[in-house]
């Protein structure tokens, strides 16, 4: 059976990073609540992927998407997430956010589109209980990343489970129709 995902940094040190196509998930956990982001980037047709200060950089371009887990006791609601502090920042304005509001109150933002990166873009390597993984363009992608979301958005967000796969479900169709690239033959 063929790998589905593996961590990023693990598949460059392999050399089992796909340069034809691709997606890139990343988390940011905070330390001292069930706060999240996550920032998701598709990528196809790599030029050159090298080593940079703490991270890997890509030659190509990349389509992002980000996701925001604001727990209920959240003392910042009111704040713009593109003016939070860089530890709590995705960098979208409440008005460029579909939101989700849980039963246990706490608030999923998701990107209503994915925003294009031109040329390069740069995954930082991971912090702590942060990660990066790659996720291989494979018949079923869309719906690993569905059941990964589910997932992660309940065990590390604590967001219920109910939610967590209406969420992940629509992050999934929502990945399918803006992140893939078109070929033309």
């Amino acid at each position: 059976m063929p790998i589905k995902a593996m961590d990023l940094f693990d598949a460059y040190t392999k050399s089992v990073l796909p340069s034809d196509q691709g997606f890139i998930v990343s988390s940011f956990f905070s330390a001292h609540s069930a706060y999240s982001r996550y920032e998701i980037v598709s990528y196809n047709n790599v030029k050159s992927i090298y080593p940079a200060d703490n991270g890997l950089t890509f030659q190509t371009d990349g389509k992002k998407l980000h996701i925001l887990i604001e727990p209920a006791n959240y003392p910042k609601k009111g704040e713009e997430p593109y003016v939070r502090s860089s530890q709590e920042q995705i960098p979208h304005r409440f008005s460029e956010l579909d939101l989700h509001t849980c039963k246990n109150q706490t608030k999923i933002y998701t990107g209503k589109d994915a925003v294009m990166s031109y040329t390069s873009f740069t995954i930082m390597k991971p912090m702590g209980v942060n990660f990066s993984f790659i996720f291989y363009m494979l018949p079923d992608v869309y719906d690993s990343m569905t059941l990964f979301f589910e997932k992660t958005f309940n065990k590390e967000a604590g967001v219920p489970m109910v939610d967590a796969k209406k969420v992940a479900k629509a992050l999934g169709a929502k990945i399918q129709k803006t992140m893939a690239w078109e070929y033309s033959s």
